[in-house]
């Protein structure tokens, strides 16, 4: 049997991805406070890498409580390294990173990209530090090519990304978590996510992936962003573009590539 990937959606932008060899990955692990994440820190049995894209409350989320239960390396941008490090986790693990620069942590290649998007920290002594959000293209198994779009808006360059690294899996925000998740910190709702269904499916287009998971919710059933995705993504593949396949998942759901024919 040729060897699968496992992909589990936690919920929002969070995932955790097994590779053939059993290596573990998170990404965004937001959990404690999540209101739909099936798991909890203290229900991790093995982490070997984490990546988080930028410092939000629901991306950066556990990091730092994962880090130190497992003495585990994490990727990340300078204001997220200078957060863990602050509070005890071993500088030695956390690789800071710019946009280009490509690593290898725990067996797994990982290439950080350009996001549109903000990412900082506010101390309650008024301290104030940002740094790069990031997008990030990893290799979990030999011939995964994976895109996490983090919180980006469109561009033109995720063309470029297509061209350059050829992903064939992309984990894409379609939409906005509920509403109740954002007024817990203050935040108004918004219109749509920082990636609407139309853009969403633009950027599979102009990234050439064969598979879309979509992300940045609390549930997809009866989620109006989502379907609109589907719709969009089925009416613009015949005009413009390579089919890409949506895979839409619950909280706890997974998904295994390649899949089963």
């Amino acid at each position: 049997m040729k060897p699968r990937t496992r992909f589990e959606f936690l919920g929002n932008a969070a995932y955790r991805i097994t590779n053939s060899k059993g290596t573990v990955i998170l990404i965004d692990p937001f959990l404690n406070e999540s209101d739909c994440s099936p798991i909890k820190v203290k229900d991790l049995e093995r982490v070997d890498l984490v990546l988080v894209t930028h410092a939000a409350w629901d991306h950066m989320g556990d990091t730092l409580e994962i880090a130190l239960k497992f003495n585990c390396p994490v990727i990340c941008g300078g204001e997220v390294r200078h957060h863990l490090v602050r509070h005890g986790v071993d500088p030695a693990k956390v690789r800071g990173m710019c946009w280009g620069l490509q690593v290898v942590e725990a067996g797994i290649r990982v290439r950080s990209v350009t996001s549109m998007h903000w990412s900082f920290i506010e101390y309650p002594d008024g301290t104030f530090i940002s740094g790069p959000p990031m997008g990030f293209i990893f290799y979990p198994d030999e011939g995964v090519r994976v895109y996490h779009s983090g919180d980006t808006a469109i561009f033109s360059d995720l063309k470029l990304f297509g061209q350059l690294y050829q992903p064939n899996i992309a984990l894409i925000c379609v939409s906005m978590p509920e509403s109740g998740q954002l007024q817990k910190h203050g935040i108004p709702e918004s219109f749509c996510g920082e990636m609407s269904p139309h853009e969403a499916a633009l950027a599979c287009l102009w990234l050439g992936v064969e598979y879309a998971l979509t992300n940045h919710y609390s549930r997809a059933k009866g989620n109006p962003d989502v379907e609109k995705f589907l719709t969009l993504l089925n009416n613009l593949h015949s005009d413009i573009g390579p089919v890409v396949k949506p895979v839409v998942l619950e909280p706890g759901e997974t998904w295994y590539y390649p899949p089963e024919e």
